[in-house]
């Protein structure tokens, strides 16, 4: 299997409890940050075309900013309607300050 991690942001930037927007090899990527760890999800919501970075971010649920849907950072299920299409997750690990994630 070939390596697919991507340096995409330092740790430093993103900020405990929130959630950012960062482009990386043509994708828009949200990550979060909580509870000491970091995720990693697309951040279109599957639903409308919103940006997830703009949403709300409540503990391990992120609301989009059009209709409300939300969405477990976690797994990515789709938690309540108008949302049904699940989101896609990508594995982060964190080495030497900086965040790194498996886009493959």
């Amino acid at each position: 299997m070939a390596d697919n991690w991507i340096d995409i942001s330092a740790l430093d930037d993103v900020p405990e409890e929130d959630v950012i927007g960062i482009e990386a090899q043509g994708r828009d990527v949200a990550l979060y940050s909580v509870a000491g760890k970091v995720y990693a999800t697309d951040n279109i919501c599957t639903h409308g075309h919103a940006r997830l970075c703009d949403g709300f971010l409540d503990g391990f649920e992120i609301e989009c900013p059009l209709h409300q849907g939300m969405f477990d950072i976690r797994n990515g299920k789709a938690l309540c309607a108008p949302v049904v299409e699940d989101l896609r997750t990508y594995p982060v690990k964190i080495e030497g300050g900086r965040v790194f994630v498996d886009l493959g």
